[in-house]
């Protein structure tokens, strides 16, 4: 899964636009990276469907936006639960709730074991459940908007901060979220 990271940050670095598989080949082939992972390459990108990719590719080239309290957007900056509304509205196309807690209700709770990239995964930083929301990565990590002062980054969820905090995984299931519209 470590490779798999290695992956999501080199797809931080390519377009904005919504790679092909042939282009996604051909970079990895040109910076070294297949080399590098060799059929751990492979295997990562095929575990991800398209959407997810994209939804991650476009994520990873959000990372440094600063936060801002109720921020939606790039050029401004983003609370935790914009980032996440933003990214499924540009990538996917699916309008998601506002609110971190309201996204929780709108998806399908699924297991930590469970969780894939592009899932949702819930922490409990205000002494509420459901009060902050990321992306899940792949290998413990995830993408999120933390706090003031700070600005889009991974973190790993196994750290202790993070793992006390934990309260759920989330699928977001098409259905639900075109229903939020």
């Amino acid at each position: 899964m470590r490779f798999l990271f290695l992956m999501l940050i080199w797809a931080s670095m390519t377009a904005w636009a919504a790679p092909t598989d042939d282009d996604l080949d051909r970079q990895a082939l040109e910076k070294g990276l297949v080399a590098q992972l060799g059929d751990h390459f492979s295997q990562a990108r095929q575990s991800m469907s398209g959407k997810a990719s994209e939804l991650v590719v476009q994520a990873m080239g959000l990372l440094g936006v600063p936060y801002r309290r109720g921020g939606a957007n790039e050029n401004t900056g983003f609370d935790c639960s914009g980032f996440v509304r933003h990214l499924y509205e540009q990538s996917i196309g699916l309008v998601l709730p506002r609110r971190a807690d309201e996204q929780a209700k709108a998806t399908q709770s699924i297991d930590r074991n469970e969780l894939k990239p592009g899932d949702l995964v819930f922490f409990n930083t205000m002494r509420r459940t459901f009060s902050h929301v990321g992306i899940y990565l792949g290998d413990g990590k995830f993408i999120h908007s933390p706090h003031t002062g700070s600005s889009v980054r991974v973190d790993d969820m196994r750290e202790a901060y993070w793992n006390k905090r934990f309260t759920g995984a989330r699928r977001v299931e098409s259905v639900e979220a075109e229903k939020q519209r």
